[in-house]
């Protein structure tokens, strides 16, 4: 069974290393969402791939799932004295991941090349991409102007009411050579659960790949990130009702109706699996909470059990 992976944040990111501990690298391909990629302090920053990276390294900060643990934040503060606004914080060790992959991009590098050094550099055997190579950058519209994500996000805390979300230049992005490949060759894609309006959609976003998506002649999964009519964590839940959309597993659903086959909801959402079934998609019910590593492992072990059921029939 090979599996392409789509993610973006910490839920995605937990996921994506439950896969890793079940499949080989040669049966796993991530795709990460670079539309909250951003540029701080004249470095690429790049917060959903190093997430995921962190993750799968054995690196990320247990308490909030992303960040390095230990990390210091010496040059921060040294930034603050010289005048910088350093409201997007950045720890040491991760400001060297930045370092480096805003060189090899001055170099000519692609995102893509870039982050497989990275990863590789780090001990990740498991192959990652970037959705893009192209500049892509989701901005937020909202009660107080449009607003490039991560000031939204980090400065302003997502308090501002968003009334639309703009992918800006994905119009004109071409999904990276990985991410098309992975969607003619693989047998099962898994929608992790990532917010569908910040991780998701900027991914579906690039030109050619719902089409491709809807041709693919395998399995189509997701996992939902709502759970109980609320986040598991960040704004998923402020979004989908500021948006009008509905706030629960279903809202997610409707999201990938179309271009999903089989929907996985928690056992807290057992009620709703009529609606997901009239959007024609399978639900399945489970435990989809993971705390613990045991936990990632165990729901990426259901998600593959599952794709092997639909794929038999």
């Amino acid at each position: 069974m090979s599996v392409l992976a789509l993610a973006g944040g910490v839920g995605g990111a937990k996921l994506c290393l439950g896969l890793a501990r079940v499949l080989s690298p040669d049966d796993l391909q991530i795709v990460v969402n670079t539309g909250d990629d951003e540029e701080f302090y004249g470095l690429h920053v790049s917060p959903d791939l190093d997430t995921v990276m962190y993750t799968l390294a054995g690196l990320a900060n247990p308490y909030t799932g992303w960040g390095i643990t230990g990390e210091t934040f010496a040059t921060l503060e040294h930034l603050g004295k010289l005048g910088e606004d350093t409201w997007f914080g950045l720890g040491d060790r991760d400001m060297a991941t930045h370092i480096v992959r805003t060189n090899m991009l001055r170099q000519g590098k692609s995102l893509s090349e870039v982050t497989s050094r990275l990863y590789r550099s780090l001990g990740v055997e498991h192959p990652v991409a970037p959705m893009t190579d192209d500049r892509v950058r989701t901005k937020a519209v909202t009660n107080i102007g449009t607003l490039e994500f991560q000031t939204y996000f980090v400065k302003h805390r997502c308090e501002p009411v968003v009334r639309d979300l703009v992918f800006d230049g994905s119009g004109s992005a071409s999904m990276s050579e990985a991410f098309s490949k992975a969607l003619s060759d693989r047998s099962v894609l898994v929608y992790c659960p990532s917010n569908p309006l910040l991780s998701m959609a900027p991914i579906l976003a690039v030109p050619g790949v719902e089409s491709a998506i809807k041709s693919f002649s395998g399995v189509t999964i997701a996992v939902s990130p709502i759970v109980g009519g609320k986040a598991l964590r960040g704004p998923a839940a402020k979004l989908l009702e500021e948006l009008g959309e509905d706030v629960s597993c279903v809202g997610v659903a409707r999201r990938y109706s179309g271009i999903c086959d089989v929907f996985i909801l928690d056992d807290l959402d057992r009620h709703h699996a009529d609606e997901i079934r009239s959007l024609g998609m399978v639900p399945v019910v489970v435990d989809t909470i993971m705390n613990t590593e045991q936990d990632k492992i165990d729901l990426a072990r259901i998600v593959l059990e599952v794709a092997g059921v639909a794929h038999a029939r």
